[in-house]
């Protein structure tokens, strides 16, 4: 098995993947840019033992990072808990991906590692729904190329910034409405971007249809948001929170042929 770890701007996602390309146990710790090497590293070790996981069981490791700041004390917090050099996602590395954009270098590498995982695994063309500090809609079309998509502002950062921006307005937890026309402020608030979002995703799901000239044969999600905001919407969408784990595990493999 490897140590797969995904660092977002909020969250810090890792797990064990296996040589089926399944990711279990997976876990998430807050990212925090002031936190030391030693710091994430106990931490981890810490979750590891907590869940009996052999740290020199794993082969390898390999890191998908959007916090470039982040990206050395996780590769070297990955060296003392497991002795390995961890693979970093980024120009270079084989991915098997064929991107097709104006600037592939400007693809974040965690947009990557989803599409790689959905190539390999859903029907194509697939369209990624990404839900966490940004909400992003990415596109493998049915030739198995990464040909672009479209960034929201996350639902926290969209909640945030009502909260702050208006004088009236709380802040408030984000959990499902009872309702879609609310009759209380809290209630509005929550329909307003459960409800709201769902249907800024359904709308570009439509947008890109017309793009495709076809239907996504497969529209897969995956964030910690995934899970609140797609069954609202209309389209059916699969939810797989260990998809960008298991890209990069494919990409990780990808890269040890020859070694």
């Amino acid at each position: 098995m490897i140590l797969a770890i995904d660092c977002g701007n909020t969250h810090i996602t890792f797990g064990c993947v296996d040589e089926n390309n399944t990711a279990a146990p997976i876990f998430r710790i807050p990212t925090d840019r002031r936190e030391t090497d030693v710091g994430y590293a106990v931490k981890m070790k810490q979750i590891f033992e907590l869940k009996k996981i052999d740290c020199e069981a794993f082969e390898g490791a390999v890191i998908s990072c959007v916090v470039p700041p982040m990206t050395d004390v996780l590769v070297r917090a990955v060296r003392m808990i497991t002795g390995k050099d961890a693979l970093i996602v980024g120009a270079g590395v084989k991915t098997g991906l064929h991107i097709c954009i104006n600037d592939p270098g400007t693809v974040a590498s965690d947009l990557v590692a989803a599409a790689v995982a959905a190539k390999e695994e859903y029907p194509l063309p697939c369209v990624i729904i990404d839900m966490g500090t940004a909400t992003t809609l990415t596109v493998v079309d049915a030739g198995g190329k990464y040909i672009g998509g479209a960034i929201l502002p996350g639902v926290g950062i969209s909640l945030n910034a009502l909260a702050e921006e208006t004088a009236l307005l709380p802040r408030i937890e984000i959990l499902p409405p009872r309702n879609v026309i609310a009759s209380n402020t809290v209630d509005s608030m929550k329909a307003g971007i459960v409800y709201g979002t769902a249907a800024s995703i359904d709308g570009l799901l439509d947008r890109f249809a017309d793009a495709l000239g076809r239907k996504p044969a497969s529209i897969v999600a995956t964030g910690g948001m995934s899970g609140l905001i797609c069954p609202y919407c209309n389209h059916n969408v699969t939810l797989d929170e260990t998809l960008l784990l298991k890209g990069l595990n494919i990409i990780w493999k990808k890269n040890q042929k020859g070694k």
